[in-house]
């Protein structure tokens, strides 16, 4: 429990992990210098990009007291106003999937060699990066909790005819069976996607299967209801979503 005698320290800054590929790109790295890690949390980047919100929330795991890291998706992109580099990704039917779950497993491998690791890893994404932490948690070895926040695509398969589908050409929702730990998923009522039905229909998938997880649809609120930069901001659902996240954490990784 946090008091206000306590001492805080923490770190944060931006580093080189190894990817897809082998590529070198950059990663936002944030880490508690006052206490010990109580776990580790990979965080996967929304469409919108590698922007201030990510790099924000990478530090709030870290006062929080995780080891955090957030790597740059679209680093092979080029560099700019994230915005720009999104609009960029988002024209060109987003990155595959093969060459984003190798950069979470190259952010894995950076948190594994660190002198100082000896906890649990987590995913964390919203967005698409809620897409992508929930397929890291069924393709990848060594996760010990997901957290979905909105994540859509997930039940949807691609038409082959579509420019994405080469990149995308599996859908998630088809990998449940191999969903390897606990999964948190958070949700707003008047998103489209996901929709309440989409949702739904991965819940069902996940009953089928048996899996661990818990999924919360919040009332008066649609995609991004944590983004607090954004009309779609909802406070009272954004405060109560965010005590959802730290409270699984603290069962699954602390």
């Amino acid at each position: 429990m946090y008091t206000t005698d306590m001492y805080e320290s923490m770190i944060a800054e931006t580093v080189t992990i190894s990817g897809y590929n082998n590529d070198n790109i950059l990663a936002y790295f944030a880490r508690p210098l006052h206490t010990k890690p109580r776990g580790s949390m990979i965080l996967i980047h929304h469409l919108p990009g590698w922007d201030e919100w990510y790099k924000e929330v990478t530090r709030k795991f870290a006062y929080h007291g995780y080891l955090a890291i957030c790597p740059n998706l679209y680093h092979r992109e080029g560099h700019g106003d994230p915005v720009d580099i999104a609009s960029k990704v988002r024209s060109d039917g987003g990155i595959a999937d093969d060459q984003a779950m190798a950069d979470v497993q190259g952010s894995y491998n950076f948190l594994q060699n660190l002198p100082y690791m000896d906890s649990k890893v987590g995913v964390f994404g919203t967005c698409s990066g809620g897409r992508h932490a929930f397929l890291a948690a069924c393709t990848l070895q060594g996760i010990s909790a997901a957290v979905d926040l909105w994540g859509g695509g997930i039940t949807q398969n691609n038409n082959s005819q579509e420019p994405w589908y080469s990149k995308q050409p599996v859908a998630p929702i088809e990998y449940t069976k191999d969903l390897s730990c606990p999964l948190l998923g958070l949700f707003g009522q008047e998103d489209a996607s996901p929709s309440p039905e989409q949702v739904s229909a991965h819940e069902q998938e996940l009953k089928t299967h048996g899996k661990d997880y818990e999924f919360h649809m919040y009332p008066d609120a649609g995609h991004g209801f944590f983004y607090y930069d954004r009309p779609v901001y909802r406070q009272a659902q954004a405060v109560d979503g965010w005590k959802k996240v730290f409270a699984f954490l603290d069962k699954t990784l602390g």
